[in-house]
């Protein structure tokens, strides 16, 4: 199963998730607003374990979740909000939905920097409840009257986002404690490389030596390469061949 972002050629395949699932059912461009507005927060799922037959095969969609930022918030507090979350019958009681959802969730403490996610379920679907507050943690506010166009009460739940936020941090915190403590063995190992160097014997990556940059000076050594007999000329035999050559031709 893999669970990525929504893409624009996904909503059909999720529209018809919706209309499997759900009684409420929204229009193509009510899920294209939210792709495109807050495309960071809204998620499917694909059964990756169908074979595709040819490249153009659509993907297997199992699952999403719908979600937005509340552009205009009465509170004053930046927040999330789920829209709609479905999976379908045949892949249910595997985790997609808690995937889906804690996915978003991330995603609005990550790019927005949302406080909480706020979202409405029927008061008579036992199992969205027991998702969002027995395994999500969600809280209800408030019971309102009728929010349904069937006419069917709905519960307001909400779900602080502190501790994305603190788990963030903590991360934060320990990839700067990591970066610095190679920093530090880094700065130890350049000094261990230097002594070696500069004390007892040179690093094995020094190298050579080229010219007379780094040679020791030896007073003594300097003047035994001044005194050094070089053989030129007829001492290397050249001059006597090229008499012999000369005779030759005389």
């Amino acid at each position: 199963m893999d669970i990525r972002l929504l893409r624009p050629s996904d909503i059909p395949l999720v529209q018809h998730a919706n209309l499997e699932n759900l009684p409420e059912n929204y229009f193509l461009k009510y899920y294209l607003y939210h792709a495109l507005s807050w495309p960071q927060l809204s998620y499917v799922a694909v059964d990756v374990s169908r074979p595709k037959k040819t490249p153009y095969d659509y993907p297997k969609i199992v699952g999403y979740v719908l979600a937005k930022m509340e552009e205009e918030p009465a509170d004053g507090v930046q927040h999330g909000h789920i829209t709609s979350l479905s999976v379908m019958r045949t892949h249910r009681r595997l985790g997609i939905a808690e995937k889906l959802m804690r996915q978003s969730q991330l995603a609005m403490v990550e790019t927005y920097g949302a406080h909480y996610v706020s979202l409405h379920v029927r008061v008579s679907n036992q199992a969205a409840i027991h998702l969002y507050r027995d395994t999500l943690g969600f809280k209800t506010e408030k019971t309102e009257n009728k929010y349904y166009a069937d006419g069917e009460d709905a519960y307001c739940m909400r779900l602080d986002l502190d501790f994305i936020r603190d788990q963030l941090r903590e991360e934060q915190q320990e990839e700067g404690f990591d970066d610095k403590k190679s920093k530090k063995n880094e700065v130890a190992n350049g000094d261990e490389k230097d002594d070696g160097a500069n004390g007892g014997g040179a690093a094995a990556d020094e190298g050579e030596p080229v010219g007379d940059v780094g040679r020791a000076t030896d007073p003594a050594q300097e003047e035994k390469d001044k005194k050094r007999k070089v053989k030129v000329g007829r001492g290397l035999g050249v001059g006597e061949l090229v008499e012999r050559v000369e005779s030759k031709q005389s």
